[in-house]
């Protein structure tokens, strides 16, 4: 059944687009928002066939689209789609934001926005002068540094099992802070403030080897994945004493907001999305 909010105005189409997407709860998300909001807008999730991803944005644009989500696998390819990109986006070498004006494709990318609220308003977490660590060089990864690197934190390291993916990323954004990478046997033997698991580890119950002096007295841990249940690095984190522990579910609804705002210059609130889902998820 399809969720309609017609406040009088005209009824404006969004979707997010993924292989698989079944599993989104972005129609969720952006259905709530635009009841809390009184926009009027139709949002639909659409499964797109690996290769047609070009076709399926243009045949949504043709019949009046307004805005899209893109998710995994197709964030690189509508960055290469995009007719014209934000700054963010330039950087984050993905697009998981598209907005639609006339014939054309604006592009953004509202991961590492989600992340640095949930982070800095949900949870109160200060980036600036700490030392991060961020486990994981791919996409995810790649998607939030210039964010985290805006607030100007004392130190960021990213670690990764193939250190040269890791060195490599840490030269792309070398200009925007003090940042370094390598394997996790090159993480500095120093206290980490913030550390964040930007790898999927944890969707096969797995854990990256971290030391066991990794944390400072006052560390918060952050997995960007969300379950039911605590995940292994979530886990970890608590055995080894983190004043702050957290999943990625806050950042789901963040970069959202984020998405929704771009369409349609509205700012949702956020914090009784967050609540419903948690409740939904531990159902």
């Amino acid at each position: 059944m399809k969720d309609i909010f017609d406040f009088g105005k005209k009824i404006d189409d969004y979707a997010v687009m993924g292989n698989p997407i079944s599993h989104s709860k972005s129609p969720s998300i952006h259905t709530l928002f635009a009841e809390q909001t009184q926009q009027s807008i139709l949002y639909t999730a659409i499964h797109v066939d690996l290769g047609g991803f070009k076709q399926a944005v243009g045949n949504f644009a043709a019949t009046g689209g307004k805005g899209l989500n893109i998710t995994v696998p197709f964030k690189q390819e509508a960055w290469e789609l995009v007719t014209e990109r934000s700054e963010r986006a330039e950087r984050a070498g993905a697009v998981n934001t598209i907005k639609i004006e006339d014939d054309k494709l604006f592009g953004d990318n509202t991961d590492g926005v989600g992340l640095v609220n949930d982070l800095m308003i949900n949870h109160s977490i200060e980036l600036t002068g700490k030392n991060i660590l961020l486990m994981g060089a791919g996409g995810a990864a790649r998607g939030v540094l210039n964010p985290l690197l805006k607030q100007n934190p004392s130190s960021l390291f990213i670690a990764n099992r193939t250190p040269d993916k890791a060195k490599d990323l840490a030269s792309d954004f070398s200009d925007a802070g003090n940042i370094s990478g390598g394997g996790y046997e090159h993480i500095p033997d120093e206290k980490f403030d913030v550390v964040i698991n930007a790898t999927a580890a944890s969707l096969q119950g797995e854990l990256p080897p971290l030391p066991d002096t990794l944390l400072n007295d006052n560390a918060s841990c952050y997995d960007m994945m969300y379950a039911a249940k605590p995940t292994p690095f979530m886990l970890w984190a608590t055995e080894h004493n983190a004043e702050k522990v957290l999943d990625g579910l806050g950042m789901l609804v963040e970069q959202a907001a984020e998405s929704f705002y771009i369409w349609r210059d509205v700012k949702p609130e956020t914090k009784t999305v967050i609540e419903k889902l948690r409740k939904e998820l531990e159902l």
